[in-house]
């Protein structure tokens, strides 16, 4: 006997269809599963037999052999129970399923029968209705999650049982069986099974409301310049690094920009909550992600865990970050290989890893947002009253050395942050509200200047789009061929130098760029132009 249902899996943070095939053969009883499984998908015959067993069910006494198909794909994971234990059962006919070609079955099976949720639901489900699916039958846990993809059937379960309208008494040790006589099949009705998500609305709704945070830049005494860096790199999503002796606020001030991001649209809420789906980071009742992501890796983090890996590759920090924020706490503290594992996706916006039987493809397009101190004990150039700065030359190069030029090309904005010399009540600090209008106003300028473009933000110019929106006059052309044989910079300096200029003319609401534009650009460059004065160094 042979029978036919479908499953899915995921392959990077994509979702992918997998046929799963049953054939019940005379012969000694064994089940098999072929198709490239991996061993947590082999250990699902003992839950997959376990569970029918103590639901009333017979698991069949002869050869059974499950087949996922493609063969040649690689397939991980628990979400085949469901559909496995299923396929046993319509191939034996103990159940009658209905409609189940148009029918997606995802699911872990615990001993007993119930159903425990998995990751990445929302990138299969996605995958089915591309295919033409019709409906989804997957943990119950799972079904708030599958229900953001609209025009599917969302059917979700937590038990096996309730597969069949006939209800079966429980005994004392949990394990109450169909009598013999009693087995014979039962069709599934799946319309009573439908799942109504208005039901979670309000929880849903409540819990986003938590979560909203708090911070805001009101709570930053001084430091004028560096939050109109700060809406800058904001207003053009540039990649920013703060450097600056400690206490100076510099995590403080990094750490509130996601209260002057603008909210994410319905494609990007979209990515995003793909790639959290993914790497199982998404609660169980959380609607599509709003705001937009802030993740802030320890320096000890490795290079696969910064852009991802494993023997089937999963989403790293830099995914993670999509359409968000990636914050580098102290950056010379992480290690060199590390960081130039940056360069790539700073530059392609996306991350690709090789496999021997694939290549899979991230998305990662993130500001860079990162944080240091100018040498080791963290006064160097500092104007503190009572500390002087104490490391000799070769441990300040060291220091500066772990970070390479092509990276330091890659940040738009290098601002340094001094002691504030403010103090509560002086003046009124600049709110995040302030701050987050005059970003949604520059946005709404780009988001109208790039709608016949594939990208929507500054940063994201290249080739004959960058030159085309960025045309200078004479003044500021000048300026800038000046700048660029005077501090050595680089081609790529020189392009970020535009882009940076292109979004503090928007900020100010004019159409083209001018020397006074371009000239504010050049000064974010810190580093290109900082040398170590030998004069200021005790040894």
């Amino acid at each position: 006997m042979y029978g036919k249902l479908h499953s899915a899996c995921l392959y990077g943070i994509d979702g992918v269809v997998i046929q799963v095939e049953v054939d019940l053969a005379n012969g000694l009883p064994q089940t098999s599963i072929i198709g490239l499984p991996d061993s947590s998908i082999r250990e699902s015959v003992e839950r997959v037999r376990a569970s029918i067993k103590n639901c009333g069910f017979t698991y069949p006494m002869q050869r059974v052999t499950v087949n996922l198909a493609p063969a040649d794909l690689r397939k991980e994971g628990s979400s085949f129970d469901l559909a496995i234990a299923l396929g046993i059962l319509t191939t034996s006919e103990q159940l009658i399923l209905t409609s189940a070609d148009r029918l997606l079955m995802i699911g872990e099976l615990a001993l007993d029968g119930s159903l425990r949720p998995v990751t990445g639901v929302l990138s299969m489900v996605e995958r089915a209705k591309r295919e033409g699916f019709q409906g989804v039958l997957l943990p119950q846990e799972n079904a708030a999650e599958a229900a953001l993809i609209g025009g599917m059937n969302i059917y979700g379960i937590s038990h096996l049982r309730e597969l069949i309208e006939v209800e079966i008494a429980e005994t004392s040790n949990q394990s109450a069986k169909l009598k013999k006589n009693d087995i014979k099949p039962k069709e599934v009705s799946l319309s009573r099974l439908l799942y109504r998500p208005e039901s979670v609305k309000v929880d849903i709704v409540k819990e986003k409301c938590d979560e909203i945070s708090h911070e805001d830049y009101c709570d930053v005494l001084g430091q004028q310049h560096v939050k109109r860096a700060l809406t800058i790199a904001a207003a053009g999503m540039h990649n920013i690094l703060l450097i600056g002796p400690p206490g100076t606020g510099k995590t403080m001030l990094i750490k509130r920009l996601p209260s002057i991001l603008p909210a994410l649209s319905e494609q990007e809420s979209l990515e995003t909550t793909k790639i959290f789906s993914a790497a199982g980071k998404l609660k169980q009742s959380e609607s599509l992600l709003r705001n937009r992501p802030f993740r802030s890796p320890h320096h000890t983090i490795s290079a696969g865990g910064l852009i991802g890996g494993g023997t089937i590759p999963k989403p790293g920090e830099v995914s993670l970050a999509h359409r968000g924020i990636l914050f580098l706490d102290e950056l010379p503290e992480f290690s060199r290989n590390v960081l130039e594992v940056l360069r790539q996706p700073l530059e392609d916006r996306e991350v690709t890893i090789s496999r021997a039987r694939a290549v899979f493809t991230f998305p990662a397009r993130f500001m860079l947002a990162c944080s240091m101190n100018p040498c080791p004990c963290g006064y160097y150039g500092s104007d503190h009253p009572h500390q002087r700065c104490s490391c000799s030359l070769q441990r300040i190069a060291q220091y500066r050395a772990k970070i390479s030029g092509p990276l330091l090309d890659r940040i738009d904005l290098q601002v340094d942050v001094p002691r504030p010399k403010e103090w509560p009540g002086a003046t009124k600090p600049l709110s995040s509200e302030e701050m987050r209008l005059k970003v949604n106003e520059a946005q709404s300028i780009q988001i109208a200047r790039y709608r016949h473009m594939s990208f929507r933000w500054n940063s994201e110019l290249s080739g004959s789009a960058l030159r085309r929106f960025t045309k200078l006059d004479a003044p500021a052309a000048d300026l800038l061929h000046s700048t660029l044989d005077m501090l050595g910079l680089s081609m790529r300096a020189y392009d970020r130098i535009l882009k940076l200029a292109r979004t503090i003319a928007d900020l100010e609401g004019e159409t083209a760029i001018s020397f006074d534009h371009v000239a504010e650009a050049i000064q974010y460059r810190q580093l290109d132009k900082q040398t170590i004065n030998t004069d200021e160094v005790m040894y």
